[in-house]
């Protein structure tokens, strides 16, 4: 609550030095002239300022309770929710823009209409002798100090909010774990804030001269007085124009490059650290660029390390797994590229490949659980034995459920576990049939069964190439999926030889 109340504390005094400095650049020229007007009943017109003054003040101390209610309420509470922090959060974001509108909007209307109305009132009841275009003239003065307010306002809030921002966010880090940010959301656009702020730094100052040689002229009974708005006009047409122009030009300069960043930080968050940041700029944007392509450059080297060495990883596993037995070394290998055979025949993209390659590699993964006197028995196995066996699959998928990050090795159980279902449902460990076998389960059982065949073991030496083809043919429908055998099949005929391993991307 400390920190709030210090909060508060900075809103009043910026508030003071906003009406300070507004009145002091603007009233203070306009009111020093307005006084040598021909006003009668004076004294009446000061008590129109005090009474307008008051309705001012309480409209706005309303209108601010109500902006400040979530800010307020999160400090009074011992024990706030998630959502009401974030709540705050955003809200103390938005004060700013709320005080432009609270200025342009209970303070100006709360001042200026109770003040024209009772003007016209005692004016009407003869307690006041003033010129009705003077009322006129009073008006835009008022609009003018508001907006000159506002913008300081606008400014001091922004500056102001920025410790209560921080103990928000760390309050909802403290309680709940979690930093509360805005995540990208934009509560005022950086293009609505150069163009407004300076259109009001290039306009300001000219209707403030047009309104103040108004007031001189006619306190001065100059001849000119009755020509003067032809000519004024036009230097506030002129003015308006340039200050509109010169407002978008700014506010395209500040744009441009920070698109050009918002478009590749959107390009890298996709996954894409190839992308760069167009480094077209000759200001403080061009360290930005060149420090957003350096980091982006590092975490691309650090990707392609990375992913380097879990291929190595990936390898040396599957490498330690066929170790076990000599006579099938390389057999983890060999069905991974024969695998990747499979899935670029049947048109997969570089992603699932690599997903492809790795599942292959660790598809015999759950052969570890198997006993040594089971999976290197050189004669024929019993029914139980065979029934350890069946076992490897589903074992092999409890092994990388163990694995950190679990989301890295997700994608590989379903390919691992299924790699021993046949077509037509009759496999293990699931009885899976069809397309119930997921994809990656059906490609690697073309490809095991092949070297499977095409392999020496101790009890026999192992087939010709044609004969394993030949065997692959004819188990297309039942025992493997005919679609991704007859991409093997075709790939045999066209190569005659094996593929090319599949090299990761880095």
């Amino acid at each position: 609550m400390t920190e709030y109340r210090r909060f508060l504390r900075r809103l009043v005094r910026n508030y003071i030095v906003g009406s300070v400095l507004a009145v002091l650049c603007v009233g203070g020229a306009v009111i020093s002239s307005a006084l040598k007007l021909p006003i009668g009943g004076f004294d009446r017109i000061f008590i129109v300022l005090i009474v307008s003054f008051l309705i001012m003040i309480s409209l706005e101390l309303l209108t601010f309770a109500r902006q400040v209610r979530p800010i307020r309420g999160l400090f009074q509470k011992d024990n706030p929710s998630l959502d009401e922090i974030r709540n705050a959060y955003v809200q103390i974001h938005r004060l700013p823009a709320l005080s432009v509108l609270r200025i342009m909007g209970p303070h100006l209307f709360g001042l200026s209409v109770p003040a024209i109305l009772l003007t016209l009132l005692f004016m009407r009841i003869g307690w006041v002798e003033l010129p009705v275009y003077y009322i006129g003239i009073a008006a835009s003065g008022a609009v003018l100090v508001a907006g000159m307010h506002a913008l300081i306002e606008y400014f001091l809030t922004d500056q102001a909010i920025r410790p209560l921002l921080r103990l928000v966010s760390e309050t909802g880090e403290q309680k709940y774990g979690v930093r509360v940010s805005l995540d990208g959301r934009v509560i005022v656009s950086t293009q609505r804030k150069f163009q407004l702020s300076a259109f009001s730094i290039g306009a300001f100052p000219l209707f403030f001269f047009v309104l103040a040689t108004q007031i001189r002229l006619t306190v001065t009974n100059s001849p000119l007085v009755e020509d003067y708005w032809q000519w004024a006009s036009l230097i506030l047409v002129s003015g308006i124009a340039f200050s509109s122009l010169g407002a978008w030009l700014l506010s395209r300069s500040v744009r441009q490059p920070i698109g050009n960043l918002e478009k590749a930080l959107r390009a890298v968050q996709t996954g894409n650290l190839d992308v760069r940041a167009s480094d077209l700029y000759s200001d403080e944007f061009s360290r930005l660029v060149s420090g957003f392509n350096h980091m982006v450059q590092g975490l691309s080297q650090r990707q392609q390390v990375n992913e380097q060495l879990l291929q190595s990883y990936f390898s040396t596993l599957a490498a330690a797994l066929d170790a076990r037995d000599t006579y099938t070394a390389g057999h983890s290998q060999r069905v991974a590229e024969y695998s990747l055979l499979i899935g670029r025949g049947a048109g997969l993209e570089n992603e699932e490949l690599d997903l492809l390659n790795k599942t292959a590699l660790l598809h015999d993964i759950g052969k570890i659980g198997v006993r040594d006197n089971v999976l290197l028995k050189e004669g024929r196995l019993t029914d139980d034995e065979f029934e350890q066996i069946k076992k490897h699959p589903a074992l092999g998928e409890e092994i990388l459920k163990r694995v950190e990050p679990a989301e890295m090795m997700g994608p590989l159980l379903p390919g691992v576990r299924s790699h021993h279902e046949r077509y037509d449902g009759r496999g293990y460990p699931d009885g899976l049939a069809g397309s119930a076998i997921p994809k990656f389960g059906r490609i690697i059982a073309v490809a095991d069964a092949f070297d499977a065949m095409t392999s020496d073991r101790p009890y026999r030496s192992g087939m010709g190439l044609e004969k394993a083809i030949s065997i692959l043919s004819e188990g297309k429908g039942t025992q493997w999926d005919p679609y991704y055998a007859q991409i093997f099949i075709d790939a045999f005929y066209q190569e005659k030889e094996q593929p090319e391993p599949y090299r990761a991307e880095a």
